[in-house]
């Protein structure tokens, strides 16, 4: 069975994402010098993903 012609390129489709995980999020402020090791992982401050 073929698949559908519409579902071809959904694979191919990267949009930018507005959300990070938490652990994209501690790797972000540990870069940026606001986040120490040790600190809580909840209740982390919101941070933008790279374009």
């Amino acid at each position: 069975m073929s698949m559908h012609s519409s579902l071809k390129g959904a694979a191919k489709i990267r949009t930018k994402r507005n959300v990070l995980k938490r652990f994209e999020r501690v790797e972000k402020l540990k870069s940026e010098g606001r986040w120490q090791e040790g600190d809580r992982a909840h209740g982390l401050p919101k941070t933008k993903p790279d374009a």
